[in-house]
């Protein structure tokens, strides 16, 4: 009886589930993985850049060159993952203190280029050339 009772309760129990989910597993390409891994160091790249810009002694310098700290982020946001691992690579290789000058002038020149690419309209003086 209780044998009955068991695989009485095991059978209905299986019916009433719904659903039984299925696990696939399946081998991914070495460009897959290369491609996750550059885009987590792109995002680790964008933090890294946002977190300097977010500094209140790179924010003042950025003022004081006409540059909109918050533009400025808006734009580290929309750089590439090459484009973004150049720029932290550069930031690190800066010498700390005096290199400071050298990261808002490579700040300037990226907002600049894309000025001139007309993917945005920060500085009167550029000419887009779309």
């Amino acid at each position: 009886m209780a044998k009955r009772f068991l695989s009485a309760f095991v059978a209905l129990s299986i019916f009433f589930t719904g659903s039984i989910q299925t696990v696939q597993a399946a081998m991914i390409s070495t460009d897959q993985v290369v491609e996750s891994a550059i885009t987590v160091k792109g995002e680790q790249d964008r933090a890294k850049i946002v977190a300097m810009l977010s500094r209140e002694d790179m924010q003042s310098a950025l003022v004081a060159r006409g540059i909109d700290p918050v533009e400025a982020k808006s734009r580290v946001a929309a750089l590439t993952d090459e484009e973004a691992n150049s720029l932290a690579t550069q930031l690190d290789k800066a010498p700390a203190g005096g290199g400071i000058i050298g990261a808002v002038v490579l700040v300037f020149l990226v907002l600049l280029l894309t000025d001139i690419l007309g993917f945005t309209k920060i500085f009167p003086f550029t000419r887009s050339v779309r």
